[in-house]
């Protein structure tokens, strides 16, 4: 209609103008809008423990079976070599039992941590935590820390039944409160990092029943009595350290800086084995 003002937006400028192209005097002009701060990314320990209770809830229910299995193994071992090692303090009987308790962590830390993220990756699962504002060390260590929460029972379980079996004191089980993490932060940094390196998935539970292979062979036997490229094999095995820690809880009179010193590089090798999973997560998410 004449007479009748309409505004609109002059071309370009973005300033109001009447219905004939004139600036409307006294008009204000709209400010640009600012792009919005993201928010903060989140920090370590808080993002860890959402990790682990997200990952302790979903691998609770499929993870369970798998755990009776690797206790039923360890134990089955134990009842196999009672018919060839006696009973007693002596070293074989105490590797015996120090090496299948641990080897409960070995197939829940190695093995299934290989296997999981190995299938994370060719699944495409990394891109969802790449999106997520989680540092990249709280989703390995969360991860870890889930499922080497399986391995206390089956540890403690195992390493009773053995003490019974072979008749080895019972009073430095305790120590098993600090082998089982330490263990399980070494063997699980390392699954973690083969799933994420390996460039199949199959390749990935391939190296998960390696690892796990060696960590029986080379750890329930004792070290004495084998050929010395396996001794330097087994010094490079990130579980032996805590089967020597527990091995020698069961003499009659325990060297408890022994102990220590193999508990202290049980924990060194698990700090260098989980910065190399997570330096394998951030490679294995930028490609």
């Amino acid at each position: 209609m004449r007479g009748v003002s309409t505004l609109s937006a002059e071309a370009g400028t973005g300033r109001p103008t009447a219905g004939g192209g004139e600036p409307v005097v006294g008009a204000t002009v709209p400010e640009a809008a600012e792009p919005a701060e993201l928010a903060p990314a989140a920090r370590l320990w808080p993002a860890l423990s959402a990790v682990y209770r997200a990952q302790l809830s979903r691998a609770r229910v499929a993870r369970i079976p798998l755990l009776f299995v690797a206790t039923f193994q360890s134990i089955g071992i134990m009842v196999l070599m009672r018919g060839v090692v006696a009973a007693g303090p002596g070293e074989e009987a105490r590797a015996v039992v120090a090496g299948a308790s641990v080897l409960v962590v070995a197939f829940v830390g190695l093995n299934l941590l290989a296997q999981y993220f190995g299938q994370l990756r060719a699944a495409g699962g990394l891109d969802h935590y790449a999106t997520l504002p989680v540092p990249p060390a709280a989703v390995v260590l969360g991860v870890a820390a889930a499922y080497a929460s399986f391995t206390v029972p089956g540890v403690l379980v195992t390493a009773l039944t053995g003490s019974l079996l072979f008749q080895l004191p019972l009073t430095g089980l305790w120590v098993l409160l600090a082998v089982i993490p330490l263990s399980g932060a070494a063997l699980a940094g390392l699954g973690a990092a083969l799933g994420l390196l390996a460039p199949r998935p199959e390749l990935a539970t391939v190296c998960g029943q390696l690892g796990m292979s060696a960590a029986l062979l080379l750890g329930v036997l004792p070290p004495s009595g084998m050929p010395l490229p396996l001794q330097w094999a087994r010094d490079l095995l990130p579980s032996t350290y805590g089967v020597e820690a527990l091995m020698a809880t069961f003499e009659p009179a325990p060297d408890w800086g022994s102990v220590m010193v193999d508990l202290g590089v049980c924990a060194a090798v698990g700090v260098v084995s989980l910065l190399l999973a997570a330096w394998a997560y951030r490679h294995a998410a930028r490609r």
